[in-house]
């Protein structure tokens, strides 16, 4: 009878034990991605949706991959942005008096792939070399090899460098020239990220509320991103010209890691920008070689679109009498970081 008792309080015993290890097993299901990585997917070509302001994300998972093995904390990253952004002011070149001067700040938001950050440095290399002495450029980008080269592309870096650009431009003569590249999404928020800094993102109002702070009359702004079109509501208005890749709710083509340029950067930066001075007709000859390559490809027509306020066409005229521009600047893009991702659209 004993033996009996005891058998059978062993079998219990394991049942119980059993019951408790069940019940405490970890998960086998795999963390929800952390939607500040900018990576994208097939079925997922645009950014993933996130507040214009900033939006929480899960940091469970791995959100390091893009941070470089080698240099620089995201600590020291961050403190060293007030010193680094001074030094892209001060090597601005001097303003050229009594002329027309422009003034263009490059932006490539997604720090998760490398096709950004060539259009954001090409574009600054065709102003300065093609366009002469009148042609100021600063680039803001997020990139693991650019940490300790560049200012990050982040919303206080740009309102800091508007900031200290209103202090050398002449407001009632010279052009600001913003060049906006990232994902963008549905609800018109362009995708700001450098794992694991915990950068805001910015929406259509954000972007026409900063420049609303600054005293900049004449003014060019391109976004070049998925949805684009849905910025122009937020930032049209006399002397400003809008440029963006695709209409609001469209997607536009040509990042990920099998990428070195956008199609539009492609087709407006380094063809037609190469081919005339004239942005409103740089614009329609991309415009065109856009519809041919998507048509090629089979893609759905991202429809660039094009706004233009009063003023602005006469005084980029004014720019370009006196400007005399050089070759064209062929576009060699910087050698490929690690961290890009494929995606098949912005």
């Amino acid at each position: 009878m004993r033996l009996v008792l005891t058998a059978l309080l062993a079998f219990a015993a394991g049942v119980l034990l059993m019951t408790l290890v069940g019940v405490h097993s970890p998960s086998h299901v795999a963390p929800a991605a952390n939607v500040a990585s900018g990576a994208s997917t097939a079925n997922n070509p645009a950014a993933p949706a996130a507040s214009s302001s900033g939006s929480d994300s899960d940091d469970s998972g791995d959100s390091n991959d893009s941070w470089p093995n080698q240099g620089p904390s995201p600590e020291q990253v961050l403190y060293a942005q007030s010193a680094m952004l001074h030094t892209a002011l001060s090597q601005l070149g001097p303003r050229v008096p009594g002329k027309t001067n422009l003034y263009l700040v490059t932006f490539a938001g997604d720090g998760g792939e490398d096709v950004f950050r060539n259009e954001a440095e090409y574009a600054a290399q065709l102003f300065t070399r093609r366009f002469g002495p009148t042609a100021h450029a600063l680039v803001l980008e997020n990139n693991p090899t650019t940490l300790q080269k560049h200012p990050l592309a982040d919303w206080s870096n740009l309102e800091n460098t508007l900031d200290g650009l209103a202090t050398v431009m002449n407001q009632d003569q010279d052009v600001l020239v913003l060049y906006m590249t990232s994902h963008g999404d549905e609800d018109h928020n362009l995708l700001v990220d450098m794992d694991p800094l915990p950068l805001d993102q910015i929406g259509a109002p954000d972007l026409a509320s900063i420049l609303k702070k600054h005293p900049f009359k004449w003014k060019v702004v391109v976004v070049n991103a998925c949805y684009s079109g849905g910025f122009i509501s937020d930032l049209h208005g006399p002397g400003t010209l809008i440029l963006t890749a695709a209409r609001s709710d469209r997607s536009s083509f040509g990042c990920g890691s099998d990428s070195d340029i956008t199609y539009f950067g492609k087709a407006w930066l380094v063809d037609a920008m190469n081919r005339t001075d004239d942005f409103v007709d740089a614009f329609q000859y991309a415009k065109a070689d856009i519809e041919g390559w998507e048509k090629q490809d089979k893609l759905t027509p991202s429809e660039p679109q094009i706004n233009i306020g009063e003023g602005i066409v006469q005084q980029l005229a004014m720019w370009r009498k006196d400007i005399k521009p050089g070759a064209a600047v062929p576009f060699v893009p910087p050698p490929a970081s690690a961290s890009s991702a494929p995606t098949a659209a912005q």
